[in-house]
């Protein structure tokens, strides 16, 4: 029987969200109905809100959370009701030519659940990136939901259901940081921060930190970078080669989304050296305008990173894992926990600046 549960629901653009009642049918075949514990504030959200990703309004928002399986429908064979989930919102389809080839974590035909959660008069609701977790509970598809060990925080390994995930996987999976190697990070929020503790857990014994506040760059330093440039005073480009030998850096992560930011990484980078575009353009931004001469001369690769490069089935249970034994401190990147009615202005002071991660705990 469908029930009806508090969520958070953007119903125009550029205006402020609404608590709004969230109708959720009992999960279908290849479907599962997640009780939701935590769900992160990602700017990712706010990007729905602001009608930047597109006009399906109204929109569920919240995608980054764990919580726990209340129901399955038919034909799901591995999760079961009480299991701890992580979320995720690239449910693999293990058909396309991706998959068949081996790279199911570049799956080109990921799924979402068939039926939709809908306002109480019916309206059907666009679920963020196919999760709408800013909800007391959730309709998801099966793939969607990464079985994790339960001892953990949802709080903190919800986290991994997004940004997170996208920055460790920036270093460790696309960036493919190798013990010795030297990695600059361009932006220190929340992904960024990510894939310096990536490069750390990989064993990068250069980390350096740019960024364009030294607030961020302190707390860079806490999740492992071993340098720190501030690009509003300095050249990044010459304090990246300063701080790696005169050479450039062997991995440079872009964590902004900007084309200057990414000019900057990739002169920054050494001789046959990475470079990892993480951040997220807006629509109108453009490649910077390299000379063909540079692109050719310097060798290595420009790579963009989607989600991390992750495997949710492999990932998360092994990160997850790291985190319980101490090597991994999801906790440092929750800066507050909220109720389902602070979502809003928790996205005013992510746009500030003052937080890593808001997390709404249910």
């Amino acid at each position: 029987m469908p029930q009806t549960v508090r969520g958070v629901v953007a119903t125009n653009a550029k205006e402020p969200v609404s608590i709004l009642p969230v109708v959720v049918p009992d999960p279908g075949p290849g479907e599962a109905l997640v009780r939701v514990q935590a769900c992160g504030v990602c700017h990712t959200d706010l990007h729905y809100r602001e009608g930047g990703i597109n006009d399906e309004f109204p929109f569920l928002l919240g995608h980054e959370a764990a919580g726990l399986v209340e129901a399955v429908g038919d034909g799901v064979r591995d999760l079961f009701p009480g299991d701890f989930v992580v979320l995720n919102w690239r449910a693999v389809c293990g058909t396309c030519r991706s998959c068949r080839r081996g790279r199911p974590w570049h799956c080109f035909s990921t799924f979402n659940a068939s039926q939709r959660m809908s306002l109480e008069d019916g309206t059907p609701l666009s679920p963020a990136l196919g999760i709408g977790a800013f909800a007391e509970k959730t309709l998801v598809a099966a793939g969607q939901a990464t079985k994790v060990d339960p001892s953990a925080r949802p709080e903190a390994v919800g986290l991994l259901g997004c940004g997170v995930m996208a920055g460790l996987g920036a270093s460790m999976l696309t960036g493919n940081v190798q013990r010795g190697d030297s990695v600059a990070v361009f932006g220190c929020g929340g992904v960024g921060d990510a894939a310096i503790a990536g490069a750390k857990l990989a064993g990068a014994t250069t980390i350096v930190a740019v960024d364009l506040e030294d607030r961020k760059l302190a707390l860079a330093r806490e999740f492992g970078a071993t340098h720190t440039v501030n690009a509003a005073r300095v050249d990044a480009v010459e304090a990246v080669r300063e701080a790696t030998g005169g050479f450039g850096a062997d991995v440079c992560v872009e964590a902004v989304g900007n084309p200057k930011v990414l000019e900057q990484a990739f002169f920054a980078r050494d001789l046959a050296g990475t470079v990892v575009q993480v951040g997220v353009p807006t629509p109108d931004m453009k490649l910077p305008d390299l000379p063909m001469i540079e692109f050719f001369g310097r060798g290595g690769a420009l790579k963009p990173s989607w989600y991390g490069d992750c495997l949710p089935s492999r990932d998360f249970p092994y990160l997850v894992d790291l985190y319980l034994q101490g090597r991994l401190d999801l906790d440092r990147f929750v800066s507050e926990t909220i109720s389902l009615d602070e979502v809003e202005e928790a996205f005013h002071k992510m746009e500030r600046g003052e937080v890593l991660r808001s997390v709404v705990v249910l």
